[in-house]
């Protein structure tokens, strides 16, 4: 086929992401120093959510309470992971400010490499085979990803409908999943489908603080900047509830599993087909991504099946397998 045998003046002007954008190279630490603070982050947070779902009762996949969430705030183990998600906050928005988005965005996935170890050594659950080939399924997908955006992504001005798409989308989406939780909230939503919200949301959030640094940089911060922060601040308000309702009914991996494949994958695409980040991208590229992204999702799920602290907590429930009947435990168990 025609674009898998390009020639080496097609190669060379294609590939400007590094070449022609050398602050890549400090953007790419900052993202990974992100990774590892939202790493530590979530399981001092998620530490926090589980006492509190403890104390009142059990773990509550319904959905955070008001009472609830005003406990957290009283639990030092969430404050001091609040604080280090803060940091990585911080170290985002400076990759962001220096790099492309759809560079920066994968590049949290190491995150659920630390997190997974760090949940092991805490928790004791030690990763089967199955989970660990889940783990390397979602990390190898984002790299092969983010390898490929890292060759061939360029920074393009935002206009002003551009912007316009942004925020119309995020509000349809945040409308439509919120509505979604009101629906099933009450047939115990999973741990999933809160990682996968808060991922779709933070996707847009991502894409916001971008367009945010830039018009900054170019000194336009008017009425539309100003709502792209409010719509910002809203969105991280709404991610934070899914991910913390996604702590109190599964482990610190699952979720930033989730984030770490949902989030980006959603930032990626409203880069490449809204905002022009990857104009410069063969085709070859976009067959990539398809590929990239279709492991990376499959690792998401797997883990979601087959992750130990999963595993044994459903083993644990008195419900009906197979076409058994319904078995009492034994009370010599």
């Amino acid at each position: 086929m025609f674009w898998f045998s390009p020639t080496l003046d097609d190669v060379s002007n294609q590939l400007v992401g590094v070449f022609e954008n050398p602050a890549l190279l400090l953007g790419i630490p900052l993202a990974l120093s992100g990774a590892v603070f939202m790493s530590f982050g979530a399981q001092y947070q998620h530490r926090g959510v589980t006492k509190v779902g403890q104390l009142a009762g059990g773990a509550n996949s319904n959905g955070l309470t008001l009472s609830q969430l005003g406990r957290l705030l009283t639990r030092p183990s969430w404050v001091l992971g609040t604080v280090m998600l803060g940091l990585a906050i911080v170290c985002q928005l400076g990759a962001l400010s220096v790099a492309p988005l759809i560079v920066v965005q994968p590049l949290g996935a190491i995150s659920l490499v630390i997190t997974t170890l760090l949940n092991a050594r805490v928790t004791g659950h030690t990763p089967t085979r199955r989970s660990i080939t889940a783990i390397i399924a979602c990390v190898g997908g984002i790299f092969l990803f983010v390898t490929v955006a890292a060759l061939f992504a360029v920074e393009q001005a935002v206009t002003t409908s551009q912007i316009v798409i942004v925020l119309l989308l995020l509000l349809v989406i945040s409308i439509v999943l919120v509505l979604l939780w009101l629906l099933f909230r009450r047939r115990q939503a999973r741990a999933l489908f809160y990682v996968v919200a808060a991922g779709i949301v933070y996707g847009f959030v991502a894409t916001l603080a971008k367009i945010v640094i830039l018009r900054v940089q170019d000194g336009n911060f008017d009425w539309l900047t100003l709502l792209s922060l409010v719509a910002l601040v809203a969105g991280t308000g709404l991610g934070a509830y899914f991910v913390q309702t996604a702590y109190s009914s599964g482990p610190p991996d699952l979720a930033i599993a989730g984030l770490t494949v949902v989030d980006p994958m959603v930032a990626v695409l409203v880069g490449l087909t809204v905002l022009g980040e990857g104009s410069a991208v063969p085709f070859w590229g976009y067959v990539i991504f398809i590929i990239a992204g279709a492991v990376a999702i499959w690792g998401v799920i797997n883990l979601a099946i087959y992750h130990p602290q999963v595993m044994k907590d459903s083993q644990e429930l008195n419900i009906r397998r197979g076409s058994g009947e319904l078995r009492q435990p034994d009370e010599t168990e």
